[in-house]
């Protein structure tokens, strides 16, 4: 009888750890803690974790510790992390079509951001699903605006100016506006700033902010440029091996991860322009033959980019302008 009693005794302990396995993914993300994207990621996943009891259990590595940025995509792919966190375009040079969000001028402002991803969503899946990545939210960045040490009224006051840039597109801006282009990261764009090395710039309010812009430069015009926008996506395999519950968990928290992630952009970007101005800076828009003149650059690359993305590209930039 007391065999009998252990034995069932043994299988029920069987049983419940079997019913209470945790399933546990590293989650590696590009940006320091304190970031925006990041906080929405950690919300993101104590969501997960409230709604599955605890089964699914996500660790956010923060700040690059686990993968450097432009390894994440590499190692959610091969296995070594199960979910992350990337700057989409940033991967435009192995297919231009997952650039969409960063032609220039193209889509100005939230709505138009979201309009944007809404018509290019499914490209992006399908390019993902080849390479056994699923899509799981989006949350952009505050907008671009030029950065500049003297007033530009229109694109010839550009000329000659030293521009920071850090990607092919940024450089062609620059070629078109009659801009010097200089190749800077953002770690070392405070010391350019510093030293001279440029004395223009094109990013958002919020890298300003972070590098004290003010300090070296007084114009910021909000030119809303592009929204550019990063992705949080998992490993097909590892979200298939989840049972149906723990897949709705996590599909319910991206859902309210994304409608999360982009107020908070664009709430944030107010506060960002306002710390421009309280440190002195002039923030304006552009003057309507700055604008102009921007169009003008806008069109031609978005011309350029419709001819390296094919037809999907062109089929995403007609369904925009609808």
């Amino acid at each position: 009888m007391n065999r009998m009693t252990g034995f069932f005794a043994a299988l029920g302990l069987v049983l419940a750890t079997g019913a209470l396995a945790q399933t546990k993914w590293d989650m590696p993300t590009p940006y320091a803690a304190t970031n925006f994207h990041t906080e929405n990621v950690v919300q993101f996943t104590a969501d997960i974790d409230k709604a599955t009891a605890g089964k699914l259990k996500i660790t956010v590595h923060a700040n690059g510790s686990l993968f450097k940025a432009n390894e994440i995509k590499r190692a959610v792919q091969g296995g070594q992390a199960q979910i992350g966190e990337i700057l989409i375009s940033g991967y435009a040079n192995e297919d231009p079509v997952v650039g969409a969000d960063s032609v220039p001028f193209l889509a100005t402002s939230y709505a138009d951001a979201a309009k944007l991803w809404k018509v290019s969503k499914k490209a992006l899946d399908e390019r993902l699903a080849r390479q056994g990545l699923k899509v799981l939210y989006s949350v952009p960045w505050p907008p671009q605006g030029i950065y500049a040490n003297r007033p530009i009224a229109t694109i010839a006051d550009m000329k000659g100016l030293k521009m920071r840039t850090y990607n092919p597109a940024t450089s062609r801006i620059a070629e078109l506006a009659g801009a010097q282009p200089v190749t800077i990261q953002a770690a070392e764009l405070a010391q350019a700033m510093a030293t001279g090395a440029v004395n223009a710039n094109i990013t958002s309010g919020a890298t300003g902010y972070d590098t004290k812009a003010w300090e070296q430069v007084k114009y910021f015009y909000d030119t809303q440029a592009w929204l550019p926008k990063n992705i949080v996506f998992v490993s097909q395999k590892a979200f298939d091996a989840l049972d149906k519950a723990s897949q709705n968990a996590v599909l319910k928290a991206a859902t309210a991860a994304e409608a999360r992630g982009w107020k908070v952009s664009e709430e944030k970007t107010a506060f960002y322009l306002g710390e421009l101005k309280k440190n002195g800076m002039t923030v304006a828009p552009p003057s309507p033959a700055l604008k102009a003149d921007l169009k003008k650059i806008g069109d031609t690359m978005t011309a350029e980019w419709m001819k390296t993305a094919g037809p999907d590209g062109r089929a995403i930039v007609e369904a925009f302008r609808k």
